[in-house]
């Protein structure tokens, strides 16, 4: 059964490439990581994931979704069991992103449910996608930098990584350079904002990565 909730998984795929950026919300406030969310929307970022491990993390999913811009998708992170998933799509979330190979792989790609799932290895990034990944998010990227990332790419240049974990203005580009269709940011791009911190900062940051993201686009020459 396909969820009402769901994009397609080619349409999120394709919309994550041409955005080069995914936002990751983890705090300890459900309503600060709701604002949060909803603010780097408003700055232009049009996929942004809230983790479960956030406090009332499914309310603050329900209130993003209300408000988010035309465009824009809310999905959930750190979903490991089937029950999760279930729990997501109650709550209107679009997709859903893992940190390892869950269960989770498997149970939101026979609903329909596009999945970035977690992957360091050759072996779970190729299983991952067996499972039903739309993505593998390579986690966490900073163990090995673009050079892994590049390595882990060559026997499998038709999977899409998105690089996460350790990613900050300064290396995103590098990552985008090996091949990444995007890259994940949590602390570099939120800081404390989705845990009550200063939420204008916060969006100065995100307007840096959405400049980087455009500056690398129009050097490409590459959509965006």
């Amino acid at each position: 059964m396909t969820s009402h909730n769901a994009v397609a998984s080619a349409s999120l795929l394709d919309g994550i490439r041409q955005a080069r950026l995914v936002g990751i919300v983890r705090g300890n406030d459900g309503g600060a990581a709701a604002k949060a969310a909803l603010a780097a929307m408003e700055e232009g970022f049009r996929y942004v994931e809230i983790a479960l491990t956030t406090p009332n993390a499914l309310d603050a999913i329900r209130e993003v979704r209300a408000a988010a811009p035309p465009g824009c998708l809310v999905g959930a992170g750190t979903v490991l069991s089937e029950a999760d998933v279930a729990h997501v799509t109650a709550a209107g979330g679009q997709f859903i992103v893992t940190p390892s190979l869950a269960p989770s792989i498997s149970e939101a790609a026979s609903t329909g449910i596009p999945v970035l799932a977690g992957a360091l290895t050759p072996s779970e990034a190729y299983e991952a996608m067996e499972r039903g990944a739309t993505a593998i998010k390579l986690f966490p990227a900073s163990i090995g930098g673009p050079g892994y990332l590049k390595a882990v790419r060559d026997p499998f240049p038709d999977i899409p990584f998105i690089a996460v974990g350790g990613v900050g203005l300064n290396e995103a580009a590098g990552y985008w350079e090996a091949g990444a269709i995007a890259v994940g940011l949590g602390g570099p791009l939120f800081g404390t904002s989705a845990s009550g911190g200063d939420l204008e900062e916060m969006r100065g940051r995100a307007r840096s990565f959405l400049g980087l993201a455009a500056e690398f686009a129009a050097r490409t020459g590459t959509p965006s």
